[in-house]
């Protein structure tokens, strides 16, 4: 293999194109960067690896596994078990500014920006003000711009329950500074069924034409401003219109699909947290131990909660659980109200400045054509998703899920 140096980077040419100013090098040094070219429409763009096993995997729901084992024993090997390594798409035209804003995490406060302060993106401001002491600014957009100067007057009127910690600022934003930021949250939505309104079906589905075509003009500046943050999807159905925002930030004016848009990585689809949270208080009143719980699969119908991975795992417990999470939006409902508190702090602010920080994570993440919840994390190397040994039965389960995930049709 042969190794050049580019901008601080060493990059292994794996397949993929180089830089033009790249120069050879003997050796690989630290931080290692392999150059592959695969179908940006199926593959990821930037992923940290920590063995060459991990170089070749094919994409999909086997990510979430261990990494096959190979006993090769070489000085490359031994190099990636010690330092870890990159791997970035160069189908992406962007490949190397993400990067780069990748391995500068944690040099800075990062900033924020929300857009849509409605119920759910209310609570978010909230959350994100009291919970993110490290957060350099939080920038709000509304198309309602009353709702812009009420929480930018009351958040900035929040005091501090640690004396000493300040929180951050809040600032109204014009539409050409949304993009300036490390991570944009969306929360705005067109269509959120009125309470009674349900008629039995998915009420996140019915959101989705309706908030895609919303999306579509964030997703055009998000390419046309060659942002190279995270853009998070919170508004449902989550894990779809994370896809959405992927495909229409890579349409050229003809509507095909260039590369020239977000990286898979850069979009992250925030709805899981809440499963998360309710599984865990499900668990609770039914005498459940929560501490080896598992959570998969979309923010809606298809998803799947395990009482444990592997060892232990109980079928029967595992749908029970997984009923009550995927429902329990609608027992907020029979109750009068619009079920938008826990998701607002958990899936979103909670989660958001979780993944911000480098932290474990429930995300929507991309494995393949499809954006597929589970547990996951950003590193300075890319981005990585927790990996572990699952009972058969359980992987069967996920992997319907990721499934019918794939087979649905994004437009």
């Amino acid at each position: 293999m042969t190794y050049y140096a580019y901008e601080d980077f060493c990059l292994a040419d794996h397949g993929g194109r180089l830089p033009q100013d790249a120069v050879p090098v003997a050796q690989p040094f630290a931080p290692l960067v392999f150059l592959v070219e695969r179908d940006p429409m199926k593959s990821r763009g930037l992923f940290a690896i920590r063995s060459l096993a991990e170089l070749e995997e094919p994409e999909g729901i086997s990510l979430l596994l261990p990494p096959p084992y190979v006993a090769e024993d070489s000085a490359l090997a031994r190099f990636v078990r010690e330092y870890g390594a990159s791997v970035a798409n160069t189908a992406f035209s962007r490949w190397f500014s993400v990067l780069s804003a990748f391995r500068a995490r944690g040099k800075a406060k990062p900033r924020v920006n929300l857009v849509g302060l409605g119920n759910v993106g209310g609570t978010t401001a909230i959350g994100l003000k009291l919970l993110g002491t490290d957060l350099a600014e939080i920038g709000i957009y509304d198309c309602d711009e009353n709702q812009c100067l009420r929480y930018e007057a009351e958040l900035n009127q929040v005091l501090s329950v640690q004396d000493g910690k300040t929180l951050p600022n809040i600032r109204m934003l014009c539409e050409n500074e949304l993009f300036d930021c490390d991570a944009l949250l969306f929360t705005a939505a067109r269509a959120v069924p009125e309470v009674g309104a349900e008629s039995g079906g998915d009420v996140r589905m019915m959101q989705f034409e309706a908030n895609r075509e919303l999306l579509r003009a964030y997703a055009r500046a998000a390419r046309d401003s060659g942002f190279s943050g995270l853009f998070c999807q919170i508004s449902d159905p989550v894990d779809q219109l994370s896809r959405a925002v992927f495909l229409l930030s890579n349409q050229n004016e003809s509507g095909d699909f260039d590369g020239n848009g977000l990286l898979p990585e850069q979009v992250r689809g925030f709805g899981l947290g809440v499963m998360h949270a309710r599984a865990i208080y499900s668990a609770g009143r039914e005498g459940v131990p929560a501490e080896s719980l598992r959570i998969y699969g979309p923010h809606g119908n298809g998803l799947v909660i395990a009482n444990a991975p592997n060892e232990g795992y109980d079928a029967a417990c595992s749908r029970m659980l997984t009923h009550k999470a995927e429902t329990a939006n609608l027992a907020v409902r029979a109750f009068g109200f619009k079920p938008y508190i826990a998701p607002g702090l958990s899936s979103a602010a909670v989660s958001v400045l979780r993944a911000l920080r480098g932290e474990w994570h429930d995300a929507a993440v991309p494995l393949g054509v499809a954006y597929f919840g589970c547990r996951a994390r950003l590193t300075q190397a890319g981005a990585e998703q927790r990996r572990e040994e699952m009972h058969p039965d359980l992987y069967q389960r996920v992997s319907e899920s990721c499934r019918k995930l794939e087979e649905f049709q994004i437009g």
